[in-house]
Protein backbone atom coordinates (compact mmCIF):
# COMPACT_ATOMS: atom_id res chain seq x y z
CA UNK A 1 0.00 0.00 0.00
CA UNK A 2 1.39 3.07 -1.22
CA UNK A 3 1.87 6.41 1.45
CA UNK A 4 -1.36 8.43 1.93
CA UNK A 5 -0.02 11.66 0.72
CA UNK A 6 -1.44 15.16 -0.14
CA UNK A 7 -2.48 14.18 -3.32
CA UNK A 8 -4.67 10.47 -1.76
CA UNK A 9 -5.67 13.16 0.89
CA UNK A 10 -7.58 15.20 -2.25
CA UNK A 11 -9.21 12.19 -4.06
CA UNK A 12 -10.51 11.23 -1.03
CA UNK A 13 -12.12 14.91 0.13
CA UNK A 14 -13.83 14.77 -3.18
CA UNK A 15 -14.89 10.92 -3.61
CA UNK A 16 -18.49 10.37 -3.71
CA UNK A 17 -18.55 7.69 -1.36
CA UNK A 18 -18.96 9.02 2.01
CA UNK A 19 -17.87 5.69 3.72
CA UNK A 20 -14.15 6.02 2.94
CA UNK A 21 -13.53 8.85 5.17
CA UNK A 22 -15.62 7.64 8.05
CA UNK A 23 -13.66 4.47 8.44
CA UNK A 24 -12.02 4.95 12.16
CA UNK A 25 -8.53 3.66 10.84
CA UNK A 26 -8.47 6.11 8.17
CA UNK A 27 -9.67 9.03 10.15
CA UNK A 28 -6.75 8.22 12.83
CA UNK A 29 -4.21 8.14 10.42
CA UNK A 30 -1.98 11.45 10.83
CA UNK A 31 -1.14 13.88 7.95
CA UNK A 32 2.21 15.58 7.74
CA UNK A 33 2.20 18.62 5.29
CA UNK A 34 5.37 19.97 4.48
CA UNK A 35 5.90 23.38 4.99
CA UNK A 36 6.94 25.86 2.09
CA UNK A 37 10.29 27.07 1.21
CA UNK A 38 10.92 30.79 2.38
CA UNK A 39 12.44 33.61 0.07
CA UNK A 40 14.43 36.11 1.58
CA UNK A 41 15.75 38.96 0.21
CA UNK A 42 19.52 39.67 0.66
CA UNK A 43 19.32 43.24 2.26
CA UNK A 44 22.42 45.76 2.66
CA UNK A 45 23.28 44.80 6.21
CA UNK A 46 24.12 41.05 4.62
CA UNK A 47 26.11 42.41 1.66
CA UNK A 48 29.42 40.22 1.67
CA UNK A 49 28.32 38.16 3.73
CA UNK A 50 28.74 34.13 3.65
CA UNK A 51 25.99 31.87 2.60
CA UNK A 52 26.99 29.51 5.44
CA UNK A 53 26.19 31.97 7.96
CA UNK A 54 23.44 34.01 6.33
CA UNK A 55 21.42 30.87 6.86
CA UNK A 56 22.63 30.23 10.44
CA UNK A 57 21.07 33.42 11.35
CA UNK A 58 18.28 32.58 9.68
CA UNK A 59 18.23 28.95 11.20
CA UNK A 60 20.22 29.25 14.28
CA UNK A 61 18.54 25.96 15.97
CA UNK A 62 19.97 24.01 12.79
CA UNK A 63 23.41 22.63 13.51
CA UNK A 64 25.84 23.36 10.70
CA UNK A 65 26.92 20.36 9.59
CA UNK A 66 23.06 20.21 8.24
CA UNK A 67 23.09 23.31 7.02
CA UNK A 68 26.32 22.47 4.95
CA UNK A 69 24.32 19.13 3.60
CA UNK A 70 21.43 21.65 2.49
CA UNK A 71 23.81 23.52 0.25
CA UNK A 72 25.27 20.43 -1.16
CA UNK A 73 21.99 18.79 -1.93
CA UNK A 74 20.92 22.33 -3.68
CA UNK A 75 17.97 22.75 -1.23
CA UNK A 76 19.33 26.32 -0.58
CA UNK A 77 18.96 28.42 -3.54
CA UNK A 78 19.87 32.06 -4.89
CA UNK A 79 18.54 33.51 -7.49
CA UNK A 80 17.72 29.83 -8.79
CA UNK A 81 20.93 28.30 -8.66
CA UNK A 82 22.88 26.20 -6.11
CA UNK A 83 25.60 27.56 -3.75
CA UNK A 84 28.73 26.70 -2.50
CA UNK A 85 28.83 27.33 1.35
CA UNK A 86 32.08 29.89 0.90
CA UNK A 87 29.26 32.10 -1.89
CA UNK A 88 29.18 35.46 -0.39
CA UNK A 89 25.97 37.10 -0.80
CA UNK A 90 24.75 40.45 -2.45
CA UNK A 91 22.30 42.36 -1.82
CA UNK A 92 19.45 42.27 -3.93
CA UNK A 93 19.69 38.58 -4.53
CA UNK A 94 17.12 36.28 -3.20
CA UNK A 95 17.76 33.60 -0.95
CA UNK A 96 15.66 30.34 -1.11
CA UNK A 97 15.55 28.60 2.60
CA UNK A 98 13.90 25.02 2.38
CA UNK A 99 11.79 23.77 5.41
CA UNK A 100 13.71 22.45 8.23
CA UNK A 101 12.55 20.24 11.44
CA UNK A 102 14.42 22.53 14.27
CA UNK A 103 14.19 19.80 17.07
CA UNK A 104 17.34 20.07 18.61
CA UNK A 105 19.24 16.49 18.70
CA UNK A 106 21.07 15.30 21.61
CA UNK A 107 24.14 17.69 21.11
CA UNK A 108 22.23 20.94 20.31
CA UNK A 109 22.50 23.53 23.17
CA UNK A 110 19.95 23.25 25.79
CA UNK A 111 17.79 26.25 27.03
CA UNK A 112 20.40 28.15 29.53
CA UNK A 113 18.81 28.57 33.12
CA UNK A 114 17.49 31.70 34.15
CA UNK A 115 19.67 32.74 36.88
CA UNK A 116 22.48 32.89 34.41
CA UNK A 117 20.48 34.90 31.48
CA UNK A 118 19.65 37.67 34.32
CA UNK A 119 23.80 37.61 35.50
CA UNK A 120 24.84 37.95 31.90
CA UNK A 121 23.80 41.49 31.77
CA UNK A 122 25.91 42.28 34.13
CA UNK A 123 28.85 40.94 32.31
CA UNK A 124 28.77 44.02 29.76
CA UNK A 125 31.69 46.62 30.14
CA UNK A 126 31.32 48.23 26.43
CA UNK A 127 28.60 48.78 24.16
CA UNK A 128 27.11 50.70 21.16
CA UNK A 129 25.08 49.80 18.19
CA UNK A 130 27.05 47.80 16.30
CA UNK A 131 29.13 45.40 19.36
CA UNK A 132 29.36 44.69 22.51
CA UNK A 133 32.00 43.41 25.25
CA UNK A 134 31.65 41.42 28.12
CA UNK A 135 33.62 39.68 31.08
CA UNK A 136 33.43 36.48 30.06
CA UNK A 137 33.35 34.49 33.04
CA UNK A 138 35.70 31.24 33.85
CA UNK A 139 33.78 28.00 33.30
CA UNK A 140 31.49 29.25 31.03
CA UNK A 141 31.97 28.39 27.24
CA UNK A 142 31.46 31.00 24.82
CA UNK A 143 28.80 28.80 23.09
CA UNK A 144 26.80 25.19 23.82
CA UNK A 145 27.35 21.71 22.20
CA UNK A 146 29.96 18.97 22.34
CA UNK A 147 28.44 18.09 25.59
CA UNK A 148 27.93 21.48 26.72
CA UNK A 149 24.17 22.63 26.81
CA UNK A 150 24.69 26.44 26.29
CA UNK A 151 27.17 29.35 26.50
CA UNK A 152 27.44 32.63 26.53
CA UNK A 153 25.81 33.20 23.63
CA UNK A 154 22.87 31.25 24.58
CA UNK A 155 22.52 33.31 27.53
CA UNK A 156 22.71 36.61 25.73
CA UNK A 157 20.45 35.85 23.14
CA UNK A 158 17.90 34.57 25.78
CA UNK A 159 18.16 37.31 27.82
CA UNK A 160 17.84 40.21 24.90
CA UNK A 161 14.86 37.59 22.90
CA UNK A 162 13.96 41.02 20.31
CA UNK A 163 17.66 41.36 19.48
CA UNK A 164 17.63 40.56 15.79
CA UNK A 165 21.63 39.66 15.60
CA UNK A 166 24.19 38.40 18.21
CA UNK A 167 27.45 36.24 16.84
CA UNK A 168 30.50 35.60 18.52
CA UNK A 169 33.49 37.68 16.90
CA UNK A 170 35.82 35.21 18.36
CA UNK A 171 36.46 32.80 21.14
CA UNK A 172 38.04 32.79 24.09
CA UNK A 173 39.02 29.08 26.49
CA UNK A 174 36.30 28.06 28.33
CA UNK A 175 38.58 28.19 31.56
CA UNK A 176 40.02 31.69 30.56
CA UNK A 177 38.18 35.00 31.93
CA UNK A 178 37.98 38.07 30.25
CA UNK A 179 37.35 40.60 26.93
CA UNK A 180 34.93 38.71 24.60
CA UNK A 181 33.74 40.79 21.62
CA UNK A 182 29.68 39.79 20.58
CA UNK A 183 28.96 41.65 17.04
CA UNK A 184 25.11 42.69 16.74
CA UNK A 185 25.07 43.24 13.19
CA UNK A 186 26.64 41.07 10.00
CA UNK A 187 28.69 43.78 8.54
CA UNK A 188 30.53 44.89 12.34
CA UNK A 189 31.19 40.63 12.40
CA UNK A 190 32.72 40.88 8.91
CA UNK A 191 34.71 43.95 9.97
CA UNK A 192 35.48 42.50 13.04
CA UNK A 193 36.60 38.95 11.17
CA UNK A 194 38.97 41.64 8.77
CA UNK A 195 40.76 43.26 11.32
CA UNK A 196 41.45 39.79 13.36
CA UNK A 197 42.56 38.65 9.93
CA UNK A 198 45.12 41.55 9.91
CA UNK A 199 45.88 41.45 13.41
CA UNK A 200 44.65 44.76 13.58
CA UNK A 201 43.03 44.13 17.14
CA UNK A 202 45.02 44.53 20.27
CA UNK A 203 44.22 42.18 22.73
CA UNK A 204 46.16 41.94 26.27
CA UNK A 205 45.96 39.16 28.78
CA UNK A 206 47.49 39.24 32.15
CA UNK A 207 48.49 35.53 33.87
CA UNK A 208 50.10 34.49 36.50
CA UNK A 209 53.23 31.95 35.92
CA UNK A 210 54.98 29.07 37.49
CA UNK A 211 58.48 29.79 38.46
CA UNK A 212 60.58 33.38 39.29
CA UNK A 213 60.67 35.28 35.72
CA UNK A 214 64.74 36.13 35.59
CA UNK A 215 66.86 38.22 32.95
CA UNK A 216 65.20 40.62 30.81
CA UNK A 217 61.41 42.36 31.11
CA UNK A 218 60.28 40.96 27.71
CA UNK A 219 60.25 38.08 25.71
CA UNK A 220 59.12 36.68 22.81
CA UNK A 221 58.11 33.00 22.12
CA UNK A 222 57.82 32.39 18.36
CA UNK A 223 56.97 28.03 17.89
CA UNK A 224 54.93 27.00 15.59
CA UNK A 225 51.78 24.93 17.22
CA UNK A 226 50.11 21.69 15.34
CA UNK A 227 46.61 20.99 17.33
CA UNK A 228 45.51 17.04 17.51
CA UNK A 229 42.32 15.39 18.67
CA UNK A 230 42.97 12.68 20.88
CA UNK A 231 41.15 9.08 20.73
CA UNK A 232 38.57 10.65 22.97
CA UNK A 233 37.91 13.60 20.93
CA UNK A 234 39.86 15.83 23.43
CA UNK A 235 41.92 18.36 21.34
CA UNK A 236 45.69 19.19 22.71
CA UNK A 237 48.14 21.36 21.09
CA UNK A 238 51.88 21.03 20.71
CA UNK A 239 54.86 23.11 20.01
CA UNK A 240 56.22 21.46 16.23
CA UNK A 241 57.88 22.23 13.14
CA UNK A 242 54.77 20.84 11.24
CA UNK A 243 52.17 23.52 13.03
CA UNK A 244 51.07 27.26 11.88
CA UNK A 245 52.87 30.22 12.72
CA UNK A 246 52.47 31.53 16.35
CA UNK A 247 53.78 34.14 17.88
CA UNK A 248 53.31 35.52 21.53
CA UNK A 249 54.88 38.32 23.55
CA UNK A 250 55.23 38.56 27.19
CA UNK A 251 56.47 41.10 29.51
CA UNK A 252 57.26 41.10 33.23
CA UNK A 253 55.21 42.91 36.05
CA UNK A 254 55.60 41.66 39.64
CA UNK A 255 57.45 38.37 41.00
CA UNK A 256 55.96 36.91 44.05
CA UNK A 257 56.99 33.51 45.93
CA UNK A 258 57.69 31.35 43.18
CA UNK A 259 55.20 32.81 40.56
CA UNK A 260 55.45 35.85 37.94
CA UNK A 261 52.83 37.87 36.92
CA UNK A 262 52.82 38.99 33.51
CA UNK A 263 51.19 40.69 30.81
CA UNK A 264 50.86 38.22 27.46
CA UNK A 265 50.06 39.64 24.00
CA UNK A 266 49.30 37.05 21.71
CA UNK A 267 50.42 38.39 17.81
CA UNK A 268 48.05 34.82 16.23
CA UNK A 269 45.15 33.43 17.85
CA UNK A 270 46.30 29.61 17.89
CA UNK A 271 44.06 27.15 19.76
CA UNK A 272 45.83 27.66 23.52
CA UNK A 273 48.70 29.43 22.33
CA UNK A 274 49.50 31.32 25.44
CA UNK A 275 48.87 28.17 27.63
CA UNK A 276 51.16 26.02 25.40
CA UNK A 277 53.59 28.87 24.91
CA UNK A 278 54.36 29.71 28.27
CA UNK A 279 54.85 26.06 29.12
CA UNK A 280 57.31 25.81 26.14
CA UNK A 281 59.32 28.92 27.66
CA UNK A 282 59.35 26.92 31.46
CA UNK A 283 56.84 29.22 33.37
CA UNK A 284 53.39 27.21 32.64
CA UNK A 285 50.07 29.28 33.72
CA UNK A 286 48.71 28.78 37.25
CA UNK A 287 46.31 26.54 37.29
CA UNK A 288 46.78 25.07 34.06
CA UNK A 289 45.50 21.25 34.33
CA UNK A 290 45.91 20.80 30.64
CA UNK A 291 49.31 21.86 29.76
CA UNK A 292 50.69 23.31 33.41
CA UNK A 293 52.65 21.86 36.65
CA UNK A 294 50.76 19.26 38.83
CA UNK A 295 52.74 19.94 41.74
CA UNK A 296 52.69 23.91 41.43
CA UNK A 297 49.35 23.63 41.07
CA UNK A 298 48.85 21.59 44.18
CA UNK A 299 50.77 24.55 45.90
CA UNK A 300 49.03 27.08 44.26
CA UNK A 301 45.80 25.65 45.44
CA UNK A 302 46.62 26.08 48.96
CA UNK A 303 46.70 29.64 48.30
CA UNK A 304 43.21 29.63 47.16
CA UNK A 305 43.79 29.74 43.43
CA UNK A 306 41.45 27.37 42.20
CA UNK A 307 41.34 28.07 38.06
CA UNK A 308 42.84 29.36 35.50
CA UNK A 309 45.21 32.35 35.88
CA UNK A 310 44.52 33.59 32.71
CA UNK A 311 42.36 36.80 31.67
CA UNK A 312 41.50 38.28 28.82
CA UNK A 313 42.10 41.94 30.41
CA UNK A 314 41.58 44.41 27.62
CA UNK A 315 41.21 44.98 23.62
CA UNK A 316 41.58 47.97 21.75
CA UNK A 317 38.74 48.01 18.94
CA UNK A 318 40.04 50.12 16.56
CA UNK A 319 40.15 50.71 12.73
CA UNK A 320 37.48 51.24 9.97
CA UNK A 321 34.01 50.81 11.08
CA UNK A 322 35.19 50.10 14.75
CA UNK A 323 34.61 52.40 17.28
CA UNK A 324 38.51 53.49 18.02
CA UNK A 325 37.61 52.12 22.06
CA UNK A 326 39.79 50.37 24.72
CA UNK A 327 37.32 48.00 26.72
CA UNK A 328 38.46 46.63 30.07
CA UNK A 329 37.49 43.35 31.83
CA UNK A 330 38.56 43.54 35.95
CA UNK A 331 40.00 40.95 37.46
CA UNK A 332 37.84 38.93 39.99
CA UNK A 333 38.33 38.48 43.66
CA UNK A 334 39.41 34.77 43.19
CA UNK A 335 42.42 35.63 41.07
CA UNK A 336 43.29 38.95 43.18
CA UNK A 337 43.31 37.46 46.59
CA UNK A 338 45.91 34.36 45.89
CA UNK A 339 48.55 36.78 44.08
CA UNK A 340 48.14 38.70 46.80
CA UNK A 341 49.33 35.84 49.31
CA UNK A 342 51.74 34.81 47.00
CA UNK A 343 53.60 37.87 47.33
CA UNK A 344 52.46 39.45 44.02
CA UNK A 345 52.12 43.43 45.20
CA UNK A 346 48.52 44.79 45.69
CA UNK A 347 49.93 47.98 43.40
CA UNK A 348 50.53 45.36 40.46
CA UNK A 349 47.28 44.35 39.89
CA UNK A 350 45.62 47.02 40.76
CA UNK A 351 45.99 48.05 37.02
CA UNK A 352 43.92 45.40 36.10
CA UNK A 353 40.95 46.55 38.66
CA UNK A 354 40.18 49.68 36.92
CA UNK A 355 36.87 49.98 39.78
CA UNK A 356 39.24 49.50 42.56
CA UNK A 357 41.29 52.80 40.72
CA UNK A 358 43.64 50.62 38.77
CA UNK A 359 44.56 52.75 35.65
Amino acid sequence: MRPCGAGTIAALNGSRNSNQLAHPLRASIPVRVRAPARYVRVDDENDGRRIDNFLHSELPEVPRDRLHRLLRRGEVRVDGSRARASRRLRAGETVRIPPVASSPGPKSPGRPPPAGVRRIGGTIVYEDDRLLVLNKPAGLAVHGGSGVSYGVIELLRAARPDARYLELAHRLDRDTSGCLVVAKRPSALRVLHEALRRRALDKRYVALLGGTWKGGVRRRVDLPLERRHLAGGERMVRVSEAGRESVTDLARIAVGSGVTLAEVFPHTGRTHQIRVHCAALGHPVAGDRKYGDRELNLRLRGSGLKRLFLHAASIRIAGPGLPGVIARAELDAGLVAPAVRLGIPEDALARFCPASGGA
